[in-house]
């Protein structure tokens, strides 16, 4: 069973990083796990989209010889980020249009074997 007030904790420290203004933990099959959810939106109906999004993208991709590293969506004033954080989540992020894939990885690198432990 997951840890959620840990994982919770783990999320809130990503938070804290420049450009980061939201993050929220999904499993690779669309199930919510913790997170902060833009308010309004319908949790489980939201959280899934990001798993048939990140799985979509990847089926068009397959073919390719190089390996996916996410989606990214671009908003009028920030852009949604989904990676995968090993075989069980996905991390969903809201950031800066300044704030590149890159950089994120090397913020989420650190975080994702503690959340590992937790799930």
């Amino acid at each position: 069973m997951a840890d959620i007030p840990q994982i919770e904790e783990i999320l809130e420290e990503i938070e804290g990083h420049e450009g980061v203004h939201e993050v929220f933990l999904v499993t690779r099959s669309g199930m919510y796990v913790a997170g902060k959810l833009p308010k309004g939106v319908e949790r489980e109906t939201y959280a899934s989209m990001f798993a048939v999004l990140l799985g979509s993208a990847d089926t068009a991709t397959s073919q390719m010889k190089e390996a996916m590293q996410g989606v990214t969506v671009h908003l009028r004033d920030s852009k949604l980020v989904v990676l995968g954080d090993g075989p069980k989540a996905l991390f969903v992020l809201r950031v800066g249009d300044d704030v590149g894939v890159r950089r994120l990885q090397e913020i989420l690198g650190p975080y994702s074997a503690r959340l590992e432990e937790h799930l």
